[in-house]
C-alpha cells in the first residue's frame, strides 16, 4: 500500500464542496455531526431511510404528491424494496429546472462537426416539440421508445422528450451490429424507435438506412419511426418521420408527466457476451435520487461546471453524464474515436470546450501513457478532475495522469456498473488520492469484501457484496415476470446478499482496490489471483502494448495459465523479454503470477464498453464454440476472437 499520496484536496475545495455543504446541513436541520467522512459513511448505511430521506430535502426534491413511506422492504434479498411510496416525480422536470440564460446547457463536437453550444432556450424548445410529438401520436406513459444514435445532441433530446411524456427510453449505440440491436430492443417492444442516417469513426463514415430498414421489419410492436439526418442532411426514407419535420411541427408548451418514483426511466443492458442481454429497468426516482448523490457529493460537479464524459449511447455512462444536467452543470458532448487523427484530440477538446469534468475508460488512460503522451498543464487550466471507469485503473496510469497531466487535478476512480447506473466506489473531496486506489465507498452503499464462506473481511481481497438496498438497483428485469434472471444474477451466492462480482480489497484507510472480475480470477493452486495484478505489473514493461491472462483448468485438478501479449513492435517476443516479464510477476508479487507459457497475439478482444473479454476466451480456449460463447457484435474489435478461436482449434494451449 503507497504511504505518499498523489493528491490531497486543498482546504478550500473541502470547505466548499457541496459534500461539506451537506454535512453542515446535516448539522443545522438535525443536529448531526460528523468528524470524518468514514463516520458519515457509517451512518449512512446504518440509519438507511434517515440518510436516503435527507437528499430529498437538501437536494429539494420537487415532488407532485407527498411520499408516505421511505423505504418498505418486504423481501430478505431486497428486491421489490418499494422507496418514497405515492411520490410522483419527473427525472426531466429536475434537468429543467436549471434552465438559464448564462450559460449553455450542451456542448457539442465530433469528427466532422466544429465546436457548438445549444442554450438552453433552444433545448427547451426541441424537446418541447418532440414530446408534443410523441403526446399527439398517442405516446404515453410507460410505451418503450428506442433509439440507436451517435452521442449528439438530438439523444439528449429525444430522452428528454421521452422522459417528459412519461415513456421509457432505451438506446443502443449505432456501432452495434443489427443483431445486437434488435437482441435487445425485441425483448422491450418498443412503440417507437429512432435511427441516425449514419455514424462516423476513425474518419470513416458508415451507413445505417439499410439497418434501420432492416429493424423496423424485425420489430413488430413499433408503430412510429424517426429517421435523424446526421451526417446527410438528406437523408430520406420511406415510412419514416424525419427528425427535422418534428422539431418544425405546431408545438405546445413543455409540459412534464407526474410519475410514480418506482416507474420505468430507462432500461439499460447487460454486455449480453454471453446470452441474451439482461434488459435491466431502473426507477425515477431510483437515478434521480442516486444522480444527485454521486455526481455533487462524489465528483463535486456544480451550476456552471462544464461535465464531459467520453462514451457512447450504448454504455451505462451516456445516462450517468446526462445527470450532470441535474446539478446545474453544461453537458458537453464528443463524438467520435478517441484517437483520432491522434490520442491528443480529446484533450485538445477538453481545452477548446473548457471541460471542468473529464472522464472516460481506463483504457483510454493507459493507452495515452502508453503512448508516452503529455499535455501541457496550461492547456487544461479549467480541469477540476479527471474521472475513470470501466475496467481497474492501473497505479502507472494514476502516476502518469499526475505527472504528464496535471499535478493538481483530482483523479476521480469510479466503480460500479450497468445495474445501477451509477458506482458503488468513487471519490471524496475530504480524502487523499493514492496509486491504484478508489478513495472511498459511496454515501448510502454499504459495501463489504466477503470471504468464500460468507463473511466480511478487512485488508483482505474478498467478493464485492453489497448488504443494503439502494433506490437505483433495478426495479426488475424487462420480461422476467418471476425475477428469475433478477435473483441468478445478484442473489444465488450469498442469500440475501448482492454479489455484484469484482475482486476487491477494502484497505485499513477506507479506501478500494479492484483486482478484477471475480468470474475471471485465476484459482491458481488454491490461491486466488487477480487479472488486474498481472496487467499492473506488466504496465511498467513498454514494450508490452497490451496483454490478457486466464487459467485453464484440467480434469486431473492440474491447471494452465498461458499470458498472451500485443507488442509495441510485433515479431519480437525474445526470451530476454519473456525473462523481463516472468521476472517483474515474480518480484512484484508472487511466483505464482509468472505465467505457464506467454505467447504473442496480434490483439486482445473487447467489449465496446472497453472491458476484456477474459471468461469467454478462456471457454474458447477450453473447447466451447466461440459463437456459444460470445456474440461477435458486442465486440469492440470481432476480429480478436478469431485469434483464439484458431488457437483452440490447433490445440495449442490445452
Amino acid at each position: 500500500m503507497p504511504s505518499t499520496p498523489l493528491w490531497k484536496p486543498g482546504r478550500a475545495l473541502m470547505e466548499q464542496s457541496v459534500l461539506k455543504k451537506y454535512m453542515d446541513w446535516l448539522f443545522v436541520k438535525k443536529g448531526l455531526f460528523f468528524r470524518s467522512y468514514h463516520d458519515l459513511w457509517e451512518w449512512s448505511v446504518t440509519d438507511v431511510e434517515d440518510f436516503w430521506e435527507s437528499l430529498w430535502h437538501f437536494f429539494q426534491i420537487k415532488s407532485h404528491d407527498t411520499y408516505f413511506t421511505v423505504m418498505e422492504r418486504t423481501e430478505a434479498d431486497m428486491l421489490h424494496t418499494r422507496w418514497f411510496s405515492r411520490a410522483t416525480l419527473n427525472y426531466a422536470e429536475h434537468i429543467f429546472r436549471h434552465k438559464t440564460r448564462d450559460r449553455p446547457a450542451l456542448v457539442f463536437q465530433s469528427e466532422r462537426h466544429s465546436l457548438q453550444e445549444i442554450s438552453w432556450d433552444t433545448l427547451e424548445k426541441q424537446v418541447a416539440a418532440v414530446s408534443t410529438w410523441l403526446r399527439r401520436r398517442g405516446v404515453k406513459r410507460g410505451d418503450r421508445v428506442a433509439a440507436v444514435l451517435p452521442n449528439i445532441p438530438q439523444a439528449v433530446v429525444a430522452f428528454l422528450a421521452t422522459q417528459s411524456v412519461g415513456a421509457v427510453w432505451s438506446s443502443c449505440s449505432p456501432d452495434f451490429g443489427e443483431a445486437s440491436i434488435l437482441d435487445r430492443f425485441f425483448q422491450i417492444e418498443p412503440k417507437v424507435l429512432l435511427m441516425a442516417d449514419s455514424y462516423q469513426y476513425n474518419g470513416r463514415t458508415f451507413d445505417k438506412i439499410s439497418d434501420f430498414q432492416k429493424l423496423i421489419k424485425k420489430l413488430p410492436s413499433v408503430e412510429l419511426s424517426v429517421l435523424v439526418p446526421y451526417l446527410d442532411k438528406d437523408a430520406s426514407l420511406d415510412g419514416t418521420v424525419s427528425w427535422e419535420d418534428i422539431l418544425h411541427s405546431p408545438t405546445t408548451a413543455l409540459d412534464f408527466e407526474p410519475l410514480p418514483f418506482d416507474h420505468p426511466l430507462w432500461i439499460l443492458y447487460s454486455s449480453g457476451t454471453t446470452g441474451a442481454p439482461k434488459a435491466i429497468t431502473h426507477s425515477v426516482g431510483g437515478c434521480l435520487l442516486e444522480h444527485l448523490k454521486a455526481l455533487t457529493f462524489h465528483q463535486n460537479v456544480k451550476p456552471g461546471d462544464r461535465y464531459f464524459w467520453y462514451s457512447t449511447t450504448g454504455w451505462m455512462m451516456w445516462n450517468y453524464s446526462l445527470a450532470s444536467l441535474l446539478t446545474g452543470a453544461t453537458l458537453v458532448l464528443y463524438d467520435g474515436a478517441p484517437a483520432f487523427p491522434t490520442l491528443q484530440v480529446l484533450w485538445t477538446f477538453a481545452e477548446k470546450a473548457r471541460i471542468n469534468h473529464f472522464g472516460g475508460g481506463a483504457a483510454y488512460f493507459i493507452a495515452c501513457r502508453k503512448a508516452n503522451l503529455s499535455v501541457p498543464t496550461e492547456r487544461l487550466k479549467h480541469l477540476q478532475t479527471i474521472g475513470s471507469t470501466g475496467s481497474p485503473l492501473t497505479a502507472e496510469a494514476y502516476e502518469w495522469i499526475y505527472e504528464h497531466i496535471s499535478r493538481d487535478v483530482w483523479l476521480i476512480s469510479l466503480s460500479g456498473g450497468t445495474d445501477v447506473c451509477s458506482a458503488f466506489v468513487g471519490g471524496c473531496p475530504l480524502l487523499p488520492v493514492y496509486a491504484g486506489e478508489i478513495q472511498c465507498r459511496m454515501l448510502g452503499c454499504k459495501l463489504e469484501a466477503y470471504s468464500e464462506e460468507g463473511t466480511p473481511v478487512s485488508n483482505q481481497v474478498g467478493e464485492m457484496v453489497i448488504l443494503q438496498p439502494m433506490p437505483s438497483m433495478p426495479i426488475y428485469f424487462w420480461n422476467d415476470p418471476d425475477d428469475q434472471r433478477y435473483r441468478n444474477s445478484y442473489f444465488e451466492t450469498y442469500p440475501g446478499v448482492w454479489r455484484h462480482g469484482d475482486w476487491i480489497k477494502i484497505t485499513p484507510r477506507g479506501s478500494v482496490i479492484i483486482f478484477g472480475r471475480s468470474d475471471a480470477t485465476l484459482n491458481r493452486g488454491g490461491v486466488r489471483i487477480g487479472t488486474a495484478e498481472i496487467y499492473s505489473a506488466l504496465e511498467k514493461i513498454p514494450e508490452i502494448k497490451d496483454s490478457l491472462v486466464v487459467y485453464l483448468e484440467q480434469e486431473d485438478g492440474s491447471g494452465d495459465m498461458p499470458l498472451f501479449v500485443v507488442l509495441a513492435q510485433p515479431g519480437n517476443l525474445t526470451t530476454e523479454l519473456k525473462t523481463q516479464i516472468n521476472d517483474t510477476l515474480r518480484s512484484q508479487f508472487s511466483p505464482r503470477h509468472v505465467p505457464d507459457r506467454i505467447e504473442e497475439v496480434l490483439d486482445v478482444p473487447y467489449t465496446i464498453s472497453g472491458k476484456k473479454l477474459e471468461t469467454p476466451i478462456k471457454k474458447i480456449l477450453m473447447g466451447q464454440l466461440p459463437e456459444r460463447v460470445v456474440s461477435r457484435d458486442t465486440l469492440r474489435n470481432p476480429e480478436a476472437i478469431d485469434i483464439f478461436a484458431t488457437m483452440a482449434a490447433k490445440k495449442s494451449v490445452l
